[in-house]
């Protein structure tokens, strides 16, 4: 049987969309270990911590937001990732402003000897794949404006996945970016 338009079983099909102004505010993580969890967010990505709440949990933000990713312990403290094969969280993206704030983040990355799933051009976007300490899936991200978006003949969006070129990629770092950053495994902050 084929679903139905405006079907409340099959809301994909029709229905009043949501607000264009929705955003998703924030995403909260189950971690093994907070101590883990801030060095490589905060340390190795530069996130700022917010609020912390002893071993249990913490708060992190860019840019004075009251965070953007809360990391806690109260269900998975010392736990596992979950087994492949498994529902659950297929990654978090975290979107830069430019081009030049994604190639940071690749050195960021380079510098702490962290290894990358992936890098791919979607044409809308430019993302670096990896995982946190807890195998959590990681995408550092830019967007393309909206006019560089490539469309196909007919106006719709053309989405597809090509290799990044990352020496182009890190080529577009500029020296404005060369600020302190935190250290990985004291959480010092060290100049590049």
């Amino acid at each position: 049987m084929e679903p139905r338009q405006n079907d409340p079983k099959h809301p994909q099909d029709g229905g009043r969309p949501i607000s264009q102004g929705v955003r998703i505010g924030h995403v909260h993580l189950k971690v093994a270990n907070i101590e883990r969890a801030l060095g490589f967010y905060c340390g190795v990505l530069g996130f700022e911590l917010v609020v912390r709440v002893g071993n249990e949990a913490a708060f992190i933000s860019a840019g004075g937001y009251h965070h953007h990713i809360g990391l806690n312990t109260w269900e998975s403290r010392g736990g596992s990732p979950p087994a492949p094969g498994t529902t659950g969280l297929y990654h978090l993206a975290i979107l830069y402003p430019t081009r030049a704030e994604l190639s940071d983040a690749l050195r960021r990355v380079i510098d702490a000897g962290i290894q990358l799933d992936g890098a791919s051009d979607h044409g809308v976007s430019e993302a670096l794949y990896l995982r946190d300490p807890d195998e959590n899936g990681v995408e550092l991200c830019w967007d393309r404006p909206r006019d560089k978006w490539p469309r196909l003949s007919d106006g719709r969006l053309q989405m597809f996945t090509r290799a990044l070129d990352l020496q182009s990629l890190l080529a577009e770092a500029s020296e404005t970016q060369k600020e302190p950053r935190m250290d990985t495994k004291y959480g010092k902050r060290t100049a590049d």
